[in-house]
């Protein structure tokens, strides 16, 4: 099987790469939206992202993908106990999905051949301790969207029809894509997305060209360039490793969290989602770093944090990322 296009060698996208490591650094984030014009790497980041990842242990038997035993789902059954490495899984959410192969349903082959009551897991328990990828995410269907607001919020997928009471750990990173000409995605939505990126093809013929040239590299000297690009990965995923492990002791000082307040009510932020949001992905990106708190990455992150949270206002014709940086440049000099 043809290995993903390496991470690293993505080229410019700073941003997007910026929250998709964010994210792996902490899956409690809450996912990535990224929105703009087509062909500019949106799938193809999430998928290397995925892969450059360390595989994740489970119980072998498990369809939810269960770290432990006695965290295996009882309906379930009888399963291979061994445990074994698996990549981290991405799931993609088709438009047009119905609710039932997204949350799972009665296996009907099961009731018709066995006369048996069983479960057939959906996506999202092949998408638990993984990402779940939705691209066209602001053409997805309202019914679909609740589905998945709800699961987000509990970190768990509840079935109750055809005679089934099911639970299963669904807890998975939520990355959607889209272009913002084919329509708008629900304020619900938008909110339960941690950090947002706008992407846009490169404006200048260096980069253009950069991409071309690895793009037919990867495609007509496949193991050379996976060669050459495997110790860049390699390192990469070393630093996430690390940061996990820095995450829990990097603490914020109380001007930082001063600061996290005070630009959330210069922008108008709904909520407080935005400034804890924005506390989280400044530890993020600090234990990254392998540094303390400090404005510097409260400045980094906070148009990935906050520029999808801002009340429109018709007389500012910026968009949201320069309404954030003009912002951010003026409470946190």
């Amino acid at each position: 099987m043809t290995q993903s296009f390496p991470f690293s060698a993505i080229v410019g996208q700073d941003q997007m790469k910026q929250a998709m490591i964010l994210t792996a650094v902490d899956p409690g984030l809450g996912g990535v939206l990224v929105f703009g014009d087509r062909g500019t790497g949106k799938s193809t980041a999430v998928r290397a992202l995925a892969a450059l990842l360390p595989p994740i242990t489970v119980v072998a038997g498990c369809p939810v993908n269960s770290a432990r035993l006695e965290d295996v789902p009882d309906w379930a059954g009888p399963v291979d106990e061994t445990l074994a490495e698996r990549p981290t899984p991405v799931v993609d959410l088709p438009l047009g999905v119905t609710e039932d192969r997204v949350t799972g349903a009665l296996d009907i082959e099961r009731a018709l051949t066995r006369g048996e009551k069983a479960f057939e897991p959906g996506l999202l328990a092949r998408a638990n301790r993984g990402y779940l990828y939705i691209d066209e995410v602001n053409l997805l269907e309202d019914h679909i969207v609740d589905l998945l607001l709800d699961v987000a919020q509990s970190g768990l997928n509840a079935v109750e029809r055809e005679g089934l009471s099911i639970r299963h750990a669904a807890r998975f990173v939520l990355v959607g894509s889209g272009n913002p000409e084919e329509g708008e995605l629900r304020p619900q939505l938008l909110d339960r997305f941690g950090l947002s990126v706008e992407v846009r093809s490169p404006d200048n013929i260096e980069e253009r060209v950069e991409v071309i040239r690895r793009r037919h590299a990867f495609e007509t000297d496949h193991d050379g360039f996976m060669a050459r690009w495997q110790a860049e990965d390699a390192a990469l995923r070393t630093a996430i490793l690390e940061a996990r492990t820095a995450l829990a002791g990097t603490e914020p000082t109380e001007e930082v969290l001063t600061d996290c307040a005070r630009l959330s009510m210069a922008l108008g932020a709904d909520g407080l989602r935005g400034e804890l949001t924005l506390l989280r992905a400044a530890r993020a990106q600090a234990a990254f770093e392998d540094t303390a708190i400090t404005r510097d990455h409260l400045r980094s992150v906070a148009p990935l944090a906050l520029s999808h949270r801002l009340r429109r206002d018709p007389l500012d014709e910026a968009g949201s990322a320069a309404r954030v940086a003009r912002v951010v440049a003026e409470t946190l000099p």
